[in-house]
């Protein structure tokens, strides 16, 4: 073959390895992916527990890299700690290394089992995640086949003299090896491609063993920088856990290239003969060490990464959580009380949206509109962050009251998430039709919304107090009010289409805006409302005689139109 042929015919299985080692990794991401973070976020109290867990991950995604972001983002989001999340992604780094081995091994009988078996599980169950698995067997099988193929290819390379005049510089220059590793590990965004692409070439004895050995430290530095670059618009939090990796890694190859000569290619050859076989029991052996070295230092380390990378204040980023304490997920009590008070902010983040929608709707200012939907991508992130952490709590050990509270926390923090919702992709594109249009409500149809707009900012400011106290009497007040505000909302629907009738130009130009604004509204209060029916029935206060509302006079003004109070000793209804 000629030496085009044969350069081809390698790029080509190289692109066929990458191309399997990401499929195994997607398939089995997509396949367990889910399960896999939670028991990230479930199992990390103390360092050796996580380092476990991260190799188990690991092991079944082949992939440090998914692993290191997955304990980045929950580390930026205070799910875990920074030291537990370090010592899942040494426990990872051990993790990847096993494929290395599996696939070192004399299995080319396999392949066609693995091929047949991925794709008749790939279409038989093409609904389900088992397909994911079928992908992954798939992958399996064709990134043998390309070790095969590029082995084969690099075999007539063994006696070329151009090539052993290419590599005889890297072979004196340690460093060099490493750094070109590093590189090409970080373009191919997968080290384990790169190590079974090196045992490939020492395989066929293209390079020396002692230079793969070289480029096994390479390709381990190199692993670790493509997370550091994708995390780089991150908070501090967040980019502490690659960057502690990559500079576990780097220490982890400067001891190693002094010791290459004198001690590890020894070692690498009484443990086992088979020059591939020595490049992946390396590989294998230096993230071991790493993590047998590392492990009992992390403390230090943390602290050394907040020196490095200090935290900004979390008040400056509605965004992240402050409450969220993951040292007290084993306490009940505490980490209930965390939660609620994060859950509070949430609601005053929501509360601020609803009252600047007012604005919004009154003027065709796009800025005004802009910095409401900013502010439903921070309610977004914290509804994760309190989901996540509840996810968290092993409810098996709450007695009934924490059991009540755990499922309060859920459900207002969900509707809160909805409500945030409602405002972002109804009410503010109602704002933008608006201003596109350049369209201004009548003087009583702003008016309307102006007082349906603030009974239902006065429901949300009732409905926080009764998340924090469970008062029944507000409890009471509040579902009441929910059939008056009914009450109210078809009355201004019937003052708008007199206004129609009447032939007022504002109100025909802003008919439909004008309904939808009056319904989103009533949904958020409907939202807002469902915190009251379990306290009213747990005080056996459920009763159909509240569902009935009252009547409800026009507005004058804007705001003059205020909601009756019901007395103390007023009938509720018995369902709801």
């Amino acid at each position: 073959m000629s030496p085009v042929g044969i350069l081809l015919q390698i790029i080509g299985g190289v692109c066929l390895l990458l191309w399997g080692v990401g499929m195994v990794s997607k398939g089995l991401n997509q396949a367990f992916g889910s399960a896999l973070r939670r028991i990230i976020s479930n199992s990390t109290s103390n360092r050796f527990k996580a380092s476990a867990i991260g190799l188990f991950v690991a092991a079944l995604l082949q992939s440090s890299t998914a692993a290191v972001l997955v304990v980045s983002s929950f580390a930026a989001r205070n799910v875990i700690t920074i030291s537990a999340a370090i010592a899942v992604v040494l426990g990872a780094d051990v993790g990847t290394t096993l494929a290395a081995q599996l696939m070192s091994l004399n299995l080319m009988w396999l392949t066609p089992v693995l091929l047949i078996s991925g794709y008749a599980v790939n279409k038989a169950f093409s609904g389900s995640l088992y397909k994911y698995i079928g992908n992954a067997l798939i992958g399996v099988g064709l990134a043998l086949t390309a070790l095969s193929m590029i082995t084969s290819a690099a075999a007539p390379l063994e006696q070329s003299k151009a090539l052993h005049a290419l590599i005889a510089p890297m072979n004196d220059q340690p460093v060099l090896a490493v750094l070109i590793a590093a590189l090409l590990t970080w373009l191919a965004h997968s080290s384990l491609g790169m190590v079974l692409l090196l045992m490939s070439f020492v395989s066929a004895h293209t390079i020396p063993v002692k230079l793969g050995l070289y480029m096994v430290a390479g390709a381990n530095l190199g692993g670790a920088v493509a997370p550091v670059v994708m995390t780089l618009r991150d908070i501090p939090a967040g980019r502490r856990i690659p960057l502690g990796n990559l500079f576990i890694r780097a220490i982890g190859v400067v001891l190693a290239v002094p010791l290459m000569n004198v001690a590890i290619l020894p070692a690498m050859a009484h443990i086992h003969s088979s020059p591939a076989r020595e490049i992946v029991n390396f590989h294998t052996l230096f993230n071991l060490a790493l993590a047998v070295v590392f492990l009992p230092f992390i403390g230090p380390m943390t602290r050394l990464s907040e020196l490095v990378l200090p935290d900004k204040p979390r008040e400056e980023d509605e965004s992240l959580p402050r409450y969220l304490d993951p040292s007290a997920v084993d306490m009940p009590v505490a980490a209930l009380a965390g939660v609620a008070r994060e859950t509070l902010r949430l609601s005053d983040i929501v509360q601020k949206m609803l009252q600047d929608t007012l604005e919004a709707l009154r003027s065709n200012n796009p800025r005004r509109v802009q910095d409401i939907c900013a502010k439903e991508e921070d309610v977004d992130s914290l509804y994760e962050a309190i989901k996540t952490y509840l996810a968290r709590l092993d409810v098996k050990k709450f007695d009934e009251k924490e059991n009540a509270r755990y499922l309060q926390i859920l459900t207002f923090s969900t509707n809160l998430e909805h409500i945030g919702d409602i405002i972002d992709k109804n009410l503010m594109e109602l704002a933008r039709k608006k201003i596109r249009h350049q369209d201004n409500f009548s003087r009583q149809g702003f008016a309307e919304i102006s007082d349906l707009h603030s009974r239902v900012m006065e429901s949300l400011q009732l409905a926080q107090n009764i998340f924090m106290t469970g008062d029944v009497k507000m409890a009471r007040m509040l579902l009441e009010e929910k059939e008056n505000l009914r009450s109210y909302e078809m009355h201004a629907a019937e003052s708008h289409f007199r206004r129609l009738s009447e032939g007022v130009a504002e109100t025909i130009a802003t008919s439909s805006l004008h309904l939808d604004i009056l319904r989103d509204l009533r949904r958020i209060n409907s939202y807002l409302t469902l915190i009251a029916y379990p306290i009213l029935e747990d005080a056996h206060q459920l009763n159909a005689s509240l569902l009935k509302p009252k009547p409800v006079q026009a507005a004058k003004s804007k705001t003059t139109t205020k909601t009756s109070k019901p007395a103390p000793d007023a009938p509720l209804p018995e369902k709801y």
